[in-house]
């Protein structure tokens, strides 16, 4: 069974394809990692997805609804979630006005509680602007933001991207606590090695197109392959 599903996605910004014909699946509950080089088309892979691409062919169906026709608000709403590499929560507002302007959600204050749970340090600041809080809370703060809504998927990209390396395996720990709360996630990641040590799929582009795909450990346990395009160890 698919939760996520795209078929033959292709697009880009002119008449130029960046991706050009990808399938991919998630299955609920599943960890699935898309890596490769730099300029493969990962991000613009992402953007697809969310529709914030201004020219995409191909299918994109969430939890056996087609979303291929939506725009990005309406694919919030139908269940996609997104924390970007980059201004992922509003600095300027507190903690708690960061996950109050999030719009659709339900009894407010009893999902607040509900997701904070997981972010006890985020418990206790509240009252803060996001701006004074450290890399590693903001993180936190981005992933109880996507949380509010209930979705089933979240989509990260490159989300240990200008940390510390010591936080670096918080938001991995993160990132696998989601499954065990409903989320499926599908991650663009540079540290690939480290992401698909934590994901049950994976997916390696190059050049906008999919080269190989597969079980992650099998795709760590290829020798050629990890040297082309994860890096060393």
């Amino acid at each position: 069974m698919s939760l996520l599903t795209l078929n033959g996605l292709r697009g880009g910004y002119s008449e130029v394809d960046i991706i050009k014909g990808i399938d991919l699946h998630v299955a609920p509950g599943e960890i699935v990692t898309i890596a490769g080089t730099n300029g493969a088309g990962k991000s613009t892979l992402v953007k697809a997805l969310l529709g914030l691409l201004p020219r995409v062919e191909g299918e994109v169906v969430l939890d056996g609804k087609s979303l291929t026709r939506l725009g990005a608000e309406d694919r919030f709403y139908a269940g996609l979630a997104y924390v970007p590499q980059v201004a992922n929560v509003f600095p300027s507002l507190t903690v708690r006005e960061n996950l109050q302007v999030v719009r659709g959600v339900k009894n407010l204050k009893v999902r607040m509680d509900e997701v904070l749970v997981n972010f006890p340090v985020l418990q206790e600041r509240l009252g803060q602007r996001a701006s004074a809080l450290s890399g590693g809370e903001r993180q936190q703060l981005a992933f109880a933001r996507a949380l509010m809504p209930s979705p089933r998927l979240m989509v990260l990209d490159e989300p240990t991207a200008a940390l510390a390396p010591s936080l670096v395996g918080k938001v991995f720990d993160m990132v696998k606590a989601l499954p065990a709360a409903g989320v499926a996630v599908l991650m663009v990641e540079q540290r690939a090695r480290q992401a698909l040590e934590i994901s049950q799929q994976g997916y390696i582009l190059d050049q906008g197109a999919c080269v190989l795909s597969g079980r992650a450990s099998e795709l760590l346990a290829d020798e050629r392959m990890a040297q082309l395009y994860l890096g060393s160890h």
